[in-house]
């Protein structure tokens, strides 16, 4: 899985503890009881939240795993049910692999954790402090292997002998065998059950190479990739090895006698693993697209198995023109819009064919879509007109959203700083104009300089006047307040996700309305992850309608206005 420079629990934790500044606090405004807004979804949910781990077991089940979603799944391939195997958090599976007895074992890349699930149904840790474990494979004599990638850049044997005895307590770090270092993003690899050696690709160069599992020594095997993301030996000739390029979203062969290589298959960007059954038969998934296909090996033909409209549904903005609204929708593995009549989705980029972040938070500005990302620590400028992306700007520390003023600066709130931050419309220049946000979700442009942000560690709504930085709370006692839109009324609307609802606020007396309750949002996050892994993102549009994220169906919910 490519989720590209992650920040460090450590530093996400600086965002809770802080806030320490005084601020101007509103009175506690218990919440009004008035008729609550119609519901509806606009699209049907889906399994998963980017799914990326993919092996068969020696009885032929699949399973898959999903990172966000910190869930391991078996999938049924000939009906495409779901269900779920290992929940969270222990279930991240960024990657799976099955030994000859049964055990499975899988890579928590965000815990930076190792599990194997024996055959008698023990799970048990047996790495820990890795720096995003990643890609994993058994050998034939049940020797297990384990790469960093993204987090750290080498490969590893865990040694499992003692794993059964009654005094084992996970292995520290220092007792993993480190056989080489520096690769280059050694992502999702096999080991090959003749010749006994590593075959996998290099993320950040573009090859497929061999690895000696005893000195570390890489030959290249093949290269001209873009990213390539997983390789697979083809069980029925064991000669050709199989690489999905989530950059073009290729499926291509390659001979190890020969290094011929051959277009299998063309997707969508985004692939991110592969594998086969005992019959040969060939599955890929998109963690764009929270996709599981089998694919034609001869045709390049693809089946869906199973499939989502929406990815991972986090952050919201709204377009209206005429009486058409566009909701734009932050999708984590892609930025996309979605019609609000009909619920249409359309691409508007797709992480790793168009670029290169996971947007979390997003915004439309007079010229641009602004995308955000903790997980990258950027922030994307999209040229409104063209829907090109025309400038990535980083260094930030885990900005959760941004907006665009009239002149072209940026406002962009970091979540591990706690800062707000203005930044000049050539990108050169940074100050800070806000200091000690308290956990920071997301902003809404309000009248004139004003913008508000919502504070999930201090449960609270914040004012900043952004020209002179004076600030004031317009609401408090919130639980986990999370998205945030101005309506055209001049209400705040709000995801109170701890109470699954969305609230209005008047902003000058702080009022509160229930408009939508029992809404399924709130996806967890992680242990020492951020308090808002996914925001729930809302979106007010001119007629009143609101748009509300479903991280946990991958769907959007459309509130309309009661009638009176």
């Amino acid at each position: 899985m490519g989720l590209g420079r992650y920040i460090t629990s450590a530093v996400l934790a600086l965002a809770v503890a802080g806030g320490a500044r005084a601020q101007q606090s509103a009175p506690a405004v218990p919440a009004v009881v008035a008729k609550e807004y119609n519901q509806q979804f606009l699209m049907p949910g889906s399994w998963f939240h980017g799914v990326h781990g993919l092996a068969f077991n020696k009885d032929d089940q699949l399973f898959a795993g999903s990172v966000i979603g910190q869930t391991l799944y078996r999938v049924q391939v000939d009906t495409g049910e779901v269900d779920r195997v290992i929940d969270a958090p222990t279930g991240m599976a960024d990657d799976i692999a099955f030994a000859d007895d049964g055990t499975m074992a899988w890579t928590a890349f965000l815990l930076g954790k190792v599990y194997i699930r024996k055959p008698n149904g023990k799970t048990i840790e047996v790495a820990n402090g890795m720096g995003g474990p990643n890609s994993i494979a058994f050998g034939k004599d049940g020797r297990l292997f384990v790469s960093e990638v993204f987090l750290g850049d080498a490969l590893y044997e865990i040694d499992l002998k003692n794993v059964d005895k009654p005094e084992f307590k996970s292995f520290p770090r220092a007792e993993l065998r480190r056989i080489a270092e520096k690769l280059g993003g050694l992502n999702g690899f096999e080991i090959h059950r003749d010749d006994g050696f590593l075959y996998g690709p290099l993320w950040f160069k573009g090859e497929v190479v061999k690895i000696n599992l005893e000195t570390g020594a890489l030959t290249v095997i093949a290269s001209g990739f873009k990213i390539p993301a997983a390789v697979n030996i083809d069980p029925q000739n064991r000669d050709n090895l199989y690489v999905v390029d989530t950059g073009t979203g290729g499926v291509w062969s390659v001979s190890l006698t020969s290094k011929a290589k051959k277009l299998v298959a063309s997707l969508k960007p985004g692939l991110d693993n592969l594998a086969f059954d005992s019959r040969g038969r060939l599955f890929v998934t998109s963690m764009t697209d929270n996709g599981i296909y089998l694919v034609d090996k001869h045709t390049g033909a693809a089946r869906t198995i199973v499939e989502g409209k929406l990815a991972v549904p986090a952050d919201l903005a709204v377009v209206t023109e005429g009486s058409k609204e566009t909701v734009h929708v932050a999708d984590v593995f892609s930025y996309r819009t979605v019609d609000g009549a009909t619920g249409a989705v359309s691409d508007a980029l797709r992480v790793h064919g168009d670029t290169h972040a996971y947007p979390i938070g997003i915004s439309v500005g007079p010229r641009h879509v602004l995308l955000s990302s903790w997980f990258s620590n950027t922030v994307e400028k999209v040229d409104r007109k063209t829907g090109k992306l025309v400038a990535t700007l980083d260094g930030f520390a885990a900005p959760v959203d941004a907006l665009e003023g009239a002149d072209g600066s940026l406002y962009v709130a970091e979540l591990a700083s706690g800062n707000l931050v203005k930044v000049s419309p050539d990108g050169k220049t940074r100050s800070v104009i806000a200091k000690e946000l308290r956990g920071p979700v997301a902003m809404a442009q309000g009248p004139g300089n004003l913008v508000y942000i919502t504070e999930i560690a201090g449960g609270a709504v914040l004012q900043i006047d952004v020209a002179s930085g004076a600030r004031k709370v317009v609401a408090d006692g919130l639980a986990g307040p999370e998205g945030i839109d101005v309506g055209p009324d001049g209400r705040l609307f709000i995801a109170e996700v701890g109470q699954k609802r969305v609230v209005a606020i008047d902003a000058a007396t702080g009022t509160k309305t229930v408009i939508a309750s029992n809404l399924d949002i709130g996806l967890a996050p992680y242990p020492g992850g951020p308090p808002a892994l996914v925001p729930t993102g809302v979106a007010v549009a001119k007629s009143g309608n609101v748009y509300v994220s479903s991280d946990i169906r991958n769907s959007l919910y459309k509130l309309t206005p009661p009638t009176p």
